[in-house]
């Protein structure tokens, strides 16, 4: 497959100051009430279903990029913000994995959605990996971009111009969008509890994902380490490895038409 190495935002300095471009007008969208929290969703147009789960500390509109693309393609899109982040709310409960699982599905019911494919960036590929494991007739298979499945896989945090720039977009997004405009501090550090204790899966908990996995590595991804994606490629059964060169964690938003391209061709692939 060859892969456009077009510039686009590698720095993130657009990403800091404008955000990613605005979603489209949805066909449907609101909250639902699950598991003591108001999740929001939204969705757009016809066809095979595919669900976008965002990442640690954002939002669905990060995925700005994406859902033209995926519209364009002929795919019927659902966007849904995790509990506490963007316009959900969440109860005292500890972030857990799994229970952001069982939000999605439960916006899958509210939609009538049987089965989709799941698109999960870091955090929200944990949330699409989970899916897999415990709703496997629900998920027709796991775009798996820039996550780790346990502990080792993570590198040690170095902060940098580009993590700067999206933590400060961030921050801005949440006090806009958050029904606790002011707790930004106390989210990060929850989220950041999960991530430390969570996801704990072993090799052996991975042999029993049995839908179609594409795990997918940015070559200069700053969190996880490419040996962990190996060992996730080699741990499931049937899953391939795709690395995108000369991105990072942020590769939707710094190179779209390079990570659409690749997420385009597993879901017609897993789709068809």
């Amino acid at each position: 497959m060859g892969f456009s190495t077009e510039p686009h935002d590698d720095t993130l300095e657009h990403f800091e100051a404008h955000g990613a471009p605005p979603l489209p007008v949805a066909d449907n969208s609101g909250w639902i009430e699950h598991e003591g929290a108001r999740i929001w969703f939204a969705s757009y147009g016809s066809g095979a279903p595919v669900v976008l789960l965002h990442g640690g500390l954002g939002h669905s509109g990060n995925w700005g990029y994406q859902v033209p693309a995926l519209l364009e393609a002929g795919h019927r899109v659902v966007v849904i913000d995790s509990r506490g982040h963007g316009r959900s709310t969440r109860d005292a409960r500890a972030y857990r994995y799994e229970l952001m699982a069982s939000d999605v599905l439960a916006v899958m019911d509210s939609l009538a959605l049987e089965r989709a494919a799941i698109v999960g960036w870091s955090d929200g590929a944990c949330v699409a990996m989970a899916l897999g494991l415990v709703a496997p007739a629900r998920v027709a298979g796991v775009f798996f971009f820039g996550c780790n499945m346990d502990p080792s896989g993570t590198k040690e945090f170095v902060a940098t111009p580009v993590i700067d720039r999206c933590f400060s977009r961030h921050r801005r997004d949440y006090a806009r969008l958050s029904a606790t405009p002011e707790n930004f501090d106390a989210f990060v550090a929850a989220v950041s509890e999960m991530m430390r204790a969570e996801p704990n899966y072993t090799a052996h908990d991975l042999a029993d994902i049995a839908v179609p996995v594409l795990i997918v590595q940015s070559e200069h991804d700053e969190f996880i380490q490419p040996e962990h994606a190996q060992h996730l490629a080699r741990s499931i059964h049937g899953a391939n490895l795709a690395v995108l060169p000369g991105v990072s964690h942020f590769a939707p938003l710094q190179r779209p038409a390079l990570f659409n391209q690749v997420m385009l061709a597993f879901l017609q692939r897993v789709l068809s």
